[in-house]
């Protein structure tokens, strides 16, 4: 599993405490839905953002890493992802999450890396 990417990084502008629900979540090519639910547990910080219509309404699950700039102003959430790498990402399953160390690696795993 990748370093660090169950906690914000330095450069994304978070600040602890901030309630991200309902923030817009802009991918790194276009808009890919908003934020239904987000934690900041230690170790494993996430937000599942509903994609609504894009993807038949499904969920998704994004480790905080994934997250390049956080706008508050603006509530809106950049991700260093594509919409495709995105829409294929683990499928969301509230549960397996967060209790299932499994699931949090294999969604871990598949984003690999933090990016901005």
């Amino acid at each position: 599993m990748a370093d660090n990417m169950w906690d914000y990084q330095a450069e994304s502008g978070h600040q602890t405490g901030t309630d991200l629900t309902g923030f817009k979540v802009e991918a790194s090519d276009g808009s890919i839905g908003k934020v239904d639910k987000h934690s900041e547990d230690v170790g494993a910080m996430y937000i599942v953002v509903d994609t609504g219509v894009w993807i038949f309404g499904k969920h998704v699950l994004l480790p905080v890493g994934t997250i390049a700039s956080i706008d508050v102003a603006g509530r809106t959430i950049h991700v260093g992802r594509t919409k495709e790498e995105i829409k294929n990402s683990p499928e969301f399953d509230k549960d397996k999450h967060p209790g299932d160390a499994g699931y949090h690696e294999q969604v871990g795993g598949y984003y690999g890396h933090p990016r901005t």
